[in-house]
C-alpha cells in the first residue's frame, strides 16, 4: 500500500509532510531547553560592603635630651633620654649605683633635662662637697656665678649654696634647706614656694622676691 501510495502521490506529499514533523520535533525540544531556569537554584551573592574607618595616626615626638650621669654609677658618662624620663632612668642607663653609692636624697621621680648634670655621692661624702646638691641643673642661660640669671636674679632651681647665701638673710644653713626641698619636690614651681622651706617666712620672702626666680 505505501509503494502504491509512493507511486500515486511521490514525493509532492511525502516529502514535505516528513519536513513538517521534523521541524515540529525541532521546535519542541527546542522551547524545553531554552525554559527559564527554576529561581530556587540560583544563587545571588550581594557584595560585601567593607567599611573601613581611617582616622589620623597621631605619633608623639619626644625630644631628645643629654645628661651628665656622675659619682657613684657603675658606668659614669653622658646619655641620651626623652624629656619624659626620669632620674632613675639616667642611673640606669649608667649600669646602676655601685656599692658606695648613697641615694638618700636622690630624687629619682624627677624629670631629666637636657645638659643635666646627675651627680651620685658616696656614703660619707659631705653636701658642701658636692656640686649643686647631688643634681645639678642645666646652666645654659646662667652665668659663672652658680645660678645667677642673666637679670642679675638668683635662680632657686639652679643656684648652689653660694649663690644662694648672696641673697639677703639666706646663710649656709638656710642655702642648705632650699636645696634640700628642691630635691625633694622636684624643683620650685613658683618662686612664692620659697615660704614652703623650712626657716623662711613671709618677711624673709618680702626682702627676696624681687631677686629671686625660679626659670
Amino acid at each position: 500500500m505505501i509503494q502504491s501510495l509512493w507511486q500515486k502521490y511521490g514525493k509532492s506529499v511525502l516529502l514535505p509532510s516528513i519536513l513538517v514533523i521534523i521541524g515540529l520535533c525541532y521546535f519542541y525540544f527546542s522551547s524545553i531547553d531554552s525554559s527559564p531556569p527554576q529561581e530556587g537554584l540560583i544563587e545571588t551573592i550581594q557584595p560585601t560592603e567593607q567599611t573601613e574607618t581611617k582616622g589620623p595616626v597621631e605619633k608623639a615626638v619626644l625630644q631628645q635630651v643629654l645628661v651628665d650621669v656622675k659619682g657613684a654609677v657603675l658606668h659614669p658618662g653622658v646619655y641620651s633620654l626623652n624629656e619624659e624620663q626620669r632620674i632613675i632612668d639616667a642611673v640606669q642607663l649608667a649600669g646602676g649605683y655601685s656599692t658606695e653609692a648613697d641615694t638618700q636624697l636622690i630624687n629619682h621621680a624627677q624629670k631629666v633635662q637636657d645638659e643635666m648634670v646627675i651627680y651620685i655621692p658616696m656614703k660619707g661624702e659631705k653636701l658642701d662637697e658636692v656640686t649643686s646638691g647631688f643634681v645639678s641643673m642645666p646652666t645654659a642661660d646662667t652665668s659663672a656665678g652658680g645660678g645667677s640669671a642673666k637679670d642679675g636674679k638668683v635662680n632657686l632651681n639652679k643656684a648652689d649654696e653660694a649663690a644662694l647665701t648672696t641673697l639677703s638673710g639666706i646663710g649656709p644653713s638656710k642655702a642648705q634647706s632650699i636645696i634640700s626641698y628642691r630635691e625633694e619636690n622636684g624643683g620650685f614651681q613658683t618662686i612664692e614656694d620659697l615660704k614652703k622651706v623650712t626657716g623662711i617666712g613671709d618677711k624673709t620672702y618680702e626682702k627676696l622676691k624681687d631677686s629671686i626666680t625660679v626659670k
